[in-house]
């Protein structure tokens, strides 16, 4: 056997003794992510299932971080302002049940809280409009962890709230930035996370109840095909939407969970984000059968990349 291997085996055998967990769980790929290997800069493929089962070996968490690296939060925080999609009877709630000192002399505080799966900054699983696809406890850890691409479409937001990310988008981008590899995770970058605190400026229509009168950017079918093919880990937009306001068939939706593909909506300051180089980390809550849920989702930002992106001119 080979010594490291063997080394990394005799370690998680300790893990497995004194957290009373079973090693048997390190051989599930979908709970692994591997950084070691050659290619992760770039965006690491091998993260996605392969029949190669002799390369599970090899894959073992080894994250280490530049020194100069950042932190970048791309989450809205949760409260009773939260947006929600229109038609929800309601959003987040979040209710008191103790806070105070306790007769024992000590403070204690604890609440209760209770939200639709699909609002804030959030997860939509695959099944969410593809049916027999994965769940939001079962999306694979690659697909939500993962090198990061930032097409930036501004301009065409900036003239056109309806407007839809375009195959020619893609591939401007990879012709300036490089290919958009299997296992990426893509965010698209409208800059409409500055109307967050405006309802009606984000949605385009203030009205609860209502979803007709939507405006604000999102995916085309085509693009969304586009990715597929490439075999994208995930896709996530800084909108309420990964299909724009005026939508009625989805089809950004479905054709990307279809593939299987998950998506995060409603996230924020990917203007910190260069248009590649930073890796993604995106953990829902972890819902048994959920289509979607809450999601913390960060970026990890090399120091030689942390200027804001300026639009393209």
């Amino acid at each position: 056997m080979d010594r490291h291997l063997s080394a990394r085996l005799a370690v998680c055998s300790l893990l497995a003794l004194s957290l009373g967990c079973a090693t048997e769980r390190f051989r599930y790929e979908d709970d692994l992510v591997h950084t070691e290997r050659p290619g992760y800069a770039d965006a690491h493929a091998h993260n996605l299932r392969t029949p190669d089962e002799m390369a599970a070996p090899a894959r073992w968490p080894a994250v280490k971080l530049p020194a100069d690296a950042r932190i970048v939060d791309l989450t809205h925080s949760f409260g009773e302002d939260t947006i929600y999609w229109p038609t929800e009877k309601t959003g987040f709630v979040l209710q008191e049940i103790a806070e105070g000192e306790t007769p024992g002399g000590w403070y204690y505080a604890s609440n209760r809280f209770s939200a639709p799966e699909h609002g804030g900054t959030h997860l939509d699983a695959p099944i969410h409009f593809a049916e027999n696809k994965t769940t939001a406890d079962r999306v694979p850890l690659a697909r939500l962890i993962a090198p990061a691409a930032v097409i930036d479409m501004r301009i065409e937001a900036e003239g056109n709230p309806d407007a839809l990310l375009q195959p020619e988008a893609i591939l401007a981008y990879e012709g300036e930035h490089g290919a958009i590899v299997p296992g990426t995770i893509v965010l698209v970058f409208t800059g409409w996370d500055r109307r967050w605190n405006d309802r009606k400026q984000y949605l385009g229509d203030d009205k609860l109840g209502a979803a007709a009168a939507l405006h604000f950017p999102g995916i085309s079918e085509a693009a969304a095909k586009m990715l597929a093919q490439r075999k994208v880990a995930a896709v996530g937009i800084d909108t309420a939407s990964i299909d724009h306001g005026p939508s009625k068939n989805f089809m950004a939706h479905r054709t990307l969970m279809e593939a299987d593909i998950p998506a995060f909506e409603n996230v924020t300051h990917l203007d910190l984000l260069p248009p590649r180089g930073s890796l993604v980390l995106a953990l829902p809550m972890k819902i048994e059968g959920g289509s979607g849920g809450p999601l913390r989702i960060v970026a990890v930002v090399p120091g030689n990349r942390l200027q804001p992106q300026q639009a393209a001119r």
